[in-house]
């Protein structure tokens, strides 16, 4: 399972198949979720000083390089492989093109593999309306579990769950993720996921600038644009 297909069970309710509105900027985050699997498997890493293509040509620090660009095994993570390779790219700029179109080729994916159901009807009998249902909700059980447990130091989280709570923190996802009394230690984990190097050093760089664009471009005005409009 993708880190963005588990940010997808945690972010869709269940029965309504909807997303449950604990999570802004779902696409951005997706965007994310795969430029973090593809630095996790070693596929592309964010270029430092000197650093060249294969054929000799220079790429501009802080961009972001393809490593690998043999098959992934997944679609998803092909086609991001395929907008990597493109041009060079800094993390910033390559999140808005790996997030097109990408939701809904992760949920027909779930739907083909028994894990979602897709509904369609109409509001009102007229505008067209689509739902996403849990068809087999076993493994996200298991997901919010192993969260559940890393968050509240029961466990040592793995690269991916770490990653997956790293995209959700500072979001009321988190919450969500443990039981009412545990909240504040949950967000304080998840936020410190964000900033620690539990990854190996060849992707910290690539984990680093997700998290600092996502701090920087979700996180921070979601907090304060409701203090100013307040004041």
């Amino acid at each position: 399972m993708l880190i963005a297909e588990d940010l997808l069970l945690l972010a869709y309710d269940d029965t309504t198949g909807k997303p449950d509105g604990w999570l802004t900027d779902l696409d951005t985050r997706l965007g994310a979720a795969l430029l973090l699997e593809l630095a996790l498997a070693g596929r592309v890493q964010v270029a430092g000083a000197g650093t060249t293509t294969a054929a000799g040509s220079a790429v501009p620090q802080g961009a972001v390089v393809v490593l690998d660009a043999s098959p992934a095994g997944h679609p998803a993570l092909d086609r991001a492989l395929a907008v990597v390779a493109e041009r060079p790219r800094t993390p910033k700029d390559l999140l808005g093109p790996l997030a097109k179109d990408v939701r809904d080729e992760l949920l027909t994916g779930l739907v083909e593999r028994r894990i979602l159901r897709r509904e369609s009807g109409k509001i009102l009998g007229i505008f067209p309306t689509t739902s996403w249902p849990a068809a087999d909700s076993s493994h996200e059980t298991a997901l919010r579990a192993e969260c559940e447990d890393v968050l509240l130091g029961r466990r040592d989280p793995r690269p991916e769950t770490a990653a997956l709570l790293s995209l959700v923190a500072g979001t009321a996802l988190v919450k969500q993720l443990v039981p009412a009394e545990h909240r504040k230690q949950a967000e304080a984990r998840a936020k410190e996921l964000a900033e620690e190097s539990w990854a190996h050093d060849a992707v910290k760089k690539a984990v680093d600038e997700i998290n600092a664009v996502l701090l920087t471009t979700i996180i921070l005005p979601a907090i304060i644009t409701p203090t100013i409009l307040s004041s």
